[in-house]
């Protein structure tokens, strides 16, 4: 059982739903975020998913796009990631982190320090040794990335998948052969960050989700607040919070991004845990 799996386990067994805040590596400031993800897990974080910077973005709203440039302009990379995941585990063996981004830095990642016998091994074995427990790769398609899910699971690891209000019955089959850990329900049409969330829709189309997904099945994109997480728990799995918390650390001192996040944090906590 991956730690993905034992966490949402356990969550079960407690009646309680997953808090699952994304914070982009390197961000606000370079060397803050190993600090920054154990203040997440003191304010209530379940799993962390920390997003990897990358230049061309397709499913990242401005704010997020912002803190990304700020993280490549220090020159964070998945190397420097993974050194985050492993400086955090040092201290923290159970919190699940799942690294999110796009495929093009895992496979470049893969293509300087991959073995050419074992093509696409060199991430899934640096991830795992770190310490990382999924990842979601936004352009990573389910019906092209079957080994590559395969491999991620012989390594103790799950890959994530996005679903999104277009999502059809085929897509959601496609995504339960190959999606482990969770599902991430995308609540809006666009961008991260964008629009006001429709908790009607969110409700109607969970039922259709599970239908076919098996997994626990999360929510994000547009939860901004402790009532709006409180109301999408009612019917999700889990809460996942990003451009909120982005947002809150832009213009934070040093000395002040980890308890600005555990504060936030814990608020949307208490209401769920409510």
């Amino acid at each position: 059982m991956s730690r993905i799996d034992a966490t949402f386990s356990a969550l079960k067994a407690q009646g309680r739903k997953a808090l699952i805040p994304f914070v982009t590596a390197g961000y606000p400031y370079a060397d803050v975020t190993p600090e920054l993800m154990h203040a997440m897990v003191a304010g209530g974080a379940d799993v962390i998913e920390l997003g990897v910077p990358f230049s061309d973005p397709s499913a990242d709203g401005p704010v997020i796009q912002k803190a990304g440039d700020k993280a490549l302009a220090f020159g964070i990379g998945l190397v420097q990631i993974l050194e985050m995941v492993r400086t955090f585990r040092t201290t923290d063996q159970t919190t699940p982190i799942v690294l999110m981004g796009y495929a093009n830095p895992v496979e470049r990642y893969d293509q300087k320090r991959g073995n050419p016998a074992n093509p696409g091994s060199a991430f899934v074995r640096d991830a795992a040794a770190a310490g990382v427990d999924g990842v979601l790769l936004v352009d990573y398609p389910p019906e092209e990335c079957e080994t590559f899910a395969a491999d991620l699971r012989a390594h103790g690891m799950d890959l994530i998948f996005l679903l999104a209000p277009t999502s059809t019955e085929q897509r959601m089959q496609q995504v339960a052969r190959v999606a482990s850990g969770y599902v991430y329900y995308v609540s809006l049409k666009g961008v991260t960050g964008s629009g006001a969330l429709d908790t009607g829709a969110v409700e109607a189309m969970l039922p259709r989700i599970r239908q076919h997904i098996r997994t626990p099945v999360g929510v994000g994109f547009g939860i901004r607040d402790a009532t709006t997480a409180k109301t999408i728990s009612r019917v999700a799995d889990a809460v996942v919070i990003g451009s909120k918390i982005i947002q809150l650390l832009e213009d934070q001192p040093r000395a002040q991004v980890a308890a600005t996040a555990q504060n936030f944090l814990r608020e949307i906590r208490t209401a769920l845990d409510s």
